[in-house]
């Protein structure tokens, strides 16, 4: 994702647009800030959910409450205020029966190629790497939902503890004690040899 492989559909439909005018200056400055941190907004929804197409309607959506209320920012971090807002569109997901009932087995998804293995000749060895990545993906994607989401944001998007806390509406002391835990659940569901020579 860092590589900046995915590129959600965004559309503003001429009706929504009337909902929320904007000056054209207005607008260009809302693509110029906020367009940027899109591939860490999908991430995060893409963790969240569990399920792509879940993840890129987040994504629109949450795009598309930011553009309206983008005048009315108040200083936060853009990626940070971004990252709220995709996170506030997931619980609001969940929250209906029809999300609730959707499941995606972990295993299906395919993700894209981080652009550092492509550059290596041996496709082994790439193949390798993806399997690898891909199984992390899936190990990340088990975690409970509180303690992937504080990793994912702290180590996949390099959040700080205070960006994190602020997204998660949470003490920074509690972002501290939920990456702490999700690190060790991580390593044990990875290592499980070393969870029982710690026993």
């Amino acid at each position: 994702m860092k590589g900046g492989f995915f590129r959600p559909r965004l559309v503003f439909s001429a009706a929504k647009a009337v909902e929320a005018p904007r000056a054209p200056d207005q607008a260009e400055r809302f693509r110029s800030v906020m367009l940027p941190h899109m591939d860490a907004a999908y991430t995060l929804a893409r963790y969240l959910t569990r399920d792509s197409s879940a993840a890129e309607d987040i994504v629109q959506e949450a795009f598309l409450r930011a553009y309206r209320s983008f005048a009315d920012r108040r200083g936060e971090a853009p990626k940070a205020w971004l990252l709220a807002i995709v996170r506030n569109c997931f619980l609001n997901s969940v929250s209906t029966a029809a999300a609730r009932a959707r499941t995606q087995d972990i295993h299906d998804w395919q993700g894209d190629v981080p652009a550092q293995l492509i550059e290596r000749d041996n496709p082994e060895s790439l193949l390798a790497d993806r399997s690898e990545a891909a199984m992390l993906r899936a190990t990340i994607e088990q975690l409970p939902e509180p303690f992937r989401e504080t990793l994912v944001l702290r180590e996949l998007e390099e959040m700080s503890y205070k960006d994190i806390a602020t997204i998660a509406q949470v003490p920074i002391g509690t972002v501290m004690s939920r990456l702490s835990r999700a690190r060790q659940m991580l390593a044990e569901m990875l290592l499980p040899d070393a969870k029982g020579a710690r026993a």
